[in-house]
């Protein structure tokens, strides 16, 4: 498994560089903010989160759509509380 710093690193740098402005504005700022503090549970959950679409992601947090229940874990609800409240 990765050094822990080396994962937060990479996850930051996958949250900063999704392909949408908004996705790069919303996972990079909440990565920024709270990757740090992340247990390696709470890493596993982001990671599981950035690896889906910026779209899908979006429609899940706006509450378009309902998150996946594989997916709606306590990072998921962090993150979606982070964009409500830009």
């Amino acid at each position: 498994m990765d050094d822990p710093a080396i994962r937060r690193k990479r996850l930051l740098y996958q949250a900063r560089h999704r392909g949408t402005q908004e996705g790069d504005l919303v996972l990079g700022g909440f990565a920024a903010l709270h990757l740090g503090a992340m247990s390696p549970e709470e890493l596993d959950q982001f990671e599981a989160l950035i690896g889906q679409t910026d779209a899908d992601l979006m429609d899940w947090i706006s509450g378009r759509m309902d998150v996946p229940g594989v997916l709606d874990s306590p990072i998921f609800h962090l993150l979606k509380n982070f964009k409500n409240n830009l």
